[in-house]
């Protein structure tokens, strides 16, 4: 793999490949997660839930033996619905209930809990509860969905549309100019996120604090606390809540969840310790689901596919309830504004809207709608590629953002920051060799399998603050994240922030800022997060922002402790403070390697020996917490090119990744080897959204994949082996020039697959591709309606 960039890189700083210090504790087995924690008198909880997507709740009944231990939503009266709020002006609030109330809205929602000192006997208690319901219409797609004129899911509402948005640039009058025009249809089917560890919360009454104690496997520990006191009724400090590890979240676990607040009022209720676990099952049938977006999508463009205008409309199934705190509003707001990803063209239309349906609520997942909107973009560029007689990259390499327009404002008001857009193109086409491609198309497969290419380029805005949150009208806008760094008396330092690491690897980047800046080894860097007993407050992880955000506050109070500590060391070295350099936390007198104090001598004196002190020390001491957020909050853009060469067996369907590829540029890289494991995890669930996984239900809203058996994910022998190159160009707006890129290699990778795919069956006539997942029966209807269209088309005998 290899780098672009002129800087010198200290050993443990900024841009080394520095191990990362979590990984110790998980291969030893050592984490610690929600189900590893033990606690007298622990309760585990489970959970009756509906067996229907859509009907009244008649009666409930619960045997005298077990009345004791289980929980309807009448009992729970003191308990506020979670309510997801916009400014939004089209937008229709949902009220979800702890437990459901008056009646059920998908299969899977809570309708009882009980709790045991087992979970086995939990769900014993919970088989002698029963529900009578009386049906009610079901809508289990966003077309019966629109269609309904009575019973809707929320009763109040006037239809059952949370939410729609419209852009709208000098779209008719360039469209009119267009040569071309292309029309086209794209699906991505629902999806979950399925991490290692599912929904996990455990809680206590903590009786000498006075305090309600949550362990939640959650990646916005600060916003979690914030709307349990408001649901409970409980003032923020009597509060706390902890996220220890976390096995993967990916967004699934950035919203509040409805077992979480069940279970911290049982807490709260019953001054005891109470758990829930979410199976496998559960998580498949009941978790929040994503990625389905309906897209139809007309270019309007010149002879040479130049593109002028793009008219589009996007419908996304929403499920049936708005999630707290980012609601259903940021699905359609990060799809009208991300659609056009790094393209230049002036005319744009678009409409799009969230529609409730008798499903599980829709979470932001890895890439939120821009995996969509990605699949959309990047398969028209390869229609208009085939509808002009050119090459796919060709006419990408025409409507890139070029490098001399940076920074740019594209016809969405996205600020794109910095970057060459056509230069990775080009890269992953000389990676992929993509004129040797073509020339094994031409020769052919001996085993008659098909050849195919396929590219996409996009961009992954990242770091996005409180202006961009503001339009979007979410109850909660994310400002200036803190940071805290002290140095310890021994010379160590502790970092303390809000956010949230569920395996990006933070508690080694942080400590690498940090080292870049006081020079203190990364082995005497402890970083501390997930607790709001102990750190200072942010939003959490997501949106691709923790490095910019709580990293560069990182920076920033080392920046403010650093002055702090040399002038101890100067006095202690009686030497002006211009001459001192800093390094493996020792400040050296000019070359004079003798002549240096360490850290652990200067937190010597302050802590213990004030008596060495100058007398104009700092009476703040060895403690810094700051604010931070970039210069201008409208993001930074990540870039990538990602390019594959597959194999398409047309007489199975079968598919083979044959090679995969990718030029990235997130600015500058923290630790490079993070950036690259990221990428690949990102890519993995990327080809799993192309290839393999659906949640499809029924026409009575049943789901039909309740395990993994009918769920089918990625294992390791379909992820192929991927070649990385990265470019480096700085973003003016943020600590070292660093950008977010959690989310990027997700992003592509459907649209990477289809046009490779798509490009293999040109030969055979075969039908376009563009609904996921691109199973083997979807590849051999799609050569079996080429081969009807064309038999279709030929000149009938006299």
């Amino acid at each position: 793999m290899t780098v672009e960039h002129g800087r010198s890189v200290k050993p443990e700083g900024v841009g080394a490949r520095v191990p990362r210090k979590e990984d110790a504790r998980h291969l030893h087995g050592k984490g610690n997660f929600v189900a590893d924690m033990a606690m007298p008198g622990l309760c585990e909880v489970a959970f009756l839930r509906s067996p229907l997507a859509h009907a009244r709740i008649a009666a409930a009944r619960v045997d005298d033996s077990v009345a004791a231990c289980v929980v309807l939503r009448p009992d729970m009266a003191d308990c506020k619905d979670i309510v997801a709020d916009s400014t939004l002006p089209t937008y229709q609030p949902s009220a979800q209930p702890p437990l459901a109330s008056g009646k059920v809205r998908f299969v899977g929602e809570p309708v009882a809990m009980a709790f045991a000192p087992t979970r086995a006997e939990a769900e014993d208690h919970i088989e002698l509860v029963d529900i009578d319901y009386d049906d009610l219409p079901v809508y289990a797609d966003v077309y019966s969905a629109q269609a309904a004129t009575g019973e809707l899911v929320h009763e109040d509402w006037k239809d059952n549309v949370f939410v729609t948005l419209s852009a709208d640039r000098e779209f008719d009058t360039l469209a009119a100019q267009a040569d071309v025009v292309v029309n086209r249809r794209m699906r991505l089917a629902r999806q979950c996120m399925v991490p290692m560890e599912g929904k996990a919360v455990l809680a206590y009454w903590d009786h000498q604090a006075d305090q309600l104690v949550v362990y939640s496997a959650t990646q916005v520990p600060h916003m979690i606390r914030t709307v349990l006191a408001e649901c409970l009724g409980l003032e923020q400090g009597r509060v706390r809540v902890i996220s220890p590890d976390v096995g993967g979240a990916f967004g699934y676990k950035c919203v509040l969840q409805q077992e979480e607040l069940c279970i911290a009022w049982l807490a709260k209720t019953y001054k005891r310790p109470f758990r829930f676990i979410e199976d496998r099952r559960e998580h498949l049938t009941a978790g929040a689901n994503s990625r389905e977006h309906h897209y139809e999508m007309t270019a309007y463009t010149d002879r040479r596919g130049k593109l002028l205008a793009l008219d589009a409309r996007i419908t996304i199934d929403g499920g049936a309830y708005s999630v707290w705190p980012f609601t259903i509003g940021l699905e359609p707001g990060q799809a009208v504004g991300n659609l056009p990803g790094p393209y230049a063209f002036r005319g744009y239309r678009c409409v799009t809207r969230a529609v409730a349906t008798n499903k599980p609520g829709f979470v932001p997942y890895r890439g939120v709608a821009r995996t969509g909107v990605c699949f959309a973009i990047e398969l028209m560029m390869d229609a208009i590629a085939r509808e002009v007689g050119r090459e796919p990259w060709e006419v990408r390499l025409d409507n890139l953002v070029q490098a001399e327009q940076m920074p740019y404002v594209n016809v969405a008001n996205k600020h794109l920051d910095s970057g060459d857009y056509p230069a990775s193109l080009r890269k992953a086409l000389e990676m992929i060799d993509a004129p040797g491609v073509r020339a094994r198309q031409e020769r052919g497969e001996s085993d008659g399998r098909l050849i195919g290419l396929g590219v996409a380029t996009y961009t992954e805005q990242a770091a996005h603050g409180t202006s961009v949150f503001a339009t979007w009208g979410t109850p909660v806008i994310p400002g200036f994240d803190q940071a805290t760094a002290r140095i310890t008396p021994d010379g160590g330092l502790e970092v303390r922030v809000g956010v949230h690491s569920h395996g990006q690897g933070m508690e080694t980047t942080f400590a690498q800022i940090a080292n870049e800046i006081l020079g203190i080894p990364v082995a005497r860097i402890k970083v501390l997060h997930g607790d709001t007993g102990q750190t200072p407050y942010s939003t959490g992880t997501y949106a691709s922002r923790s490095l910019v955000m709580s990293g560069g506050a990182v920076s920033q109070a080392c920046k403010r402790l650093l002055p702090r500590v040399m002038h101890i060391a100067a006095h202690l070295l009686q030497t002006p403070e211009e001459q001192l350099s800093v390094g493996d936390g020792r400040f050296v007198v000019g070359s004079a390697p003798d002549r240096a104090v360490s850290m652990g001598d200067i937190a010597d004196a302050w802590y213990l020996k004030p008596h060495l002190l100058p007398p104009d020390v700092d009476p703040l001491g060895l403690e810094v917490t700051v604010g931070y957020k970039p210069k201008v909050d409208t993001g930074c853009f990540t870039y990538a090119s990602q390019a594959a060469t597959v194999a398409v067996d047309p007489a199975t369907g079968g598919v083979e990744i044959l090679d995969y590829v990718v030029v990235e540029d997130c600015g500058t890289m923290i630790n490079p080897m993070v950036v690259e494991g990221q990428t690949m995890g990102g890519i993995a669930q990327g080809i799993g959204t192309a290839f393999y996984e659906e949640t499809p239900y029924d026409a009575n809203g049943q789901p039909l994949a309740s395990t993994l058996a009918d769920y089918m994910l990625p294992g390791p022998t379909e992820i192929p082996h991927m070649r990385m190159h990265h470019f480096e160009t700085p973003s003016p707006h943020t600590e070292f020039g660093a950008k977010g890129m959690g989310e990027g290699g997700a992003i592509a990778p459907p649209a990477v697959l289809f046009n490779a795919v798509n490009d293999a069956l040109r030969a055979l006539g075969a039908a376009e591709l563009a609904q996921t997942p691109l199973t083997p029966y979807r590849v051999l209807q799609a050569i079996a309606q080429g081969s009807e269209r064309e038999k279709n088309s030929q000149p009938k005998a006299a």
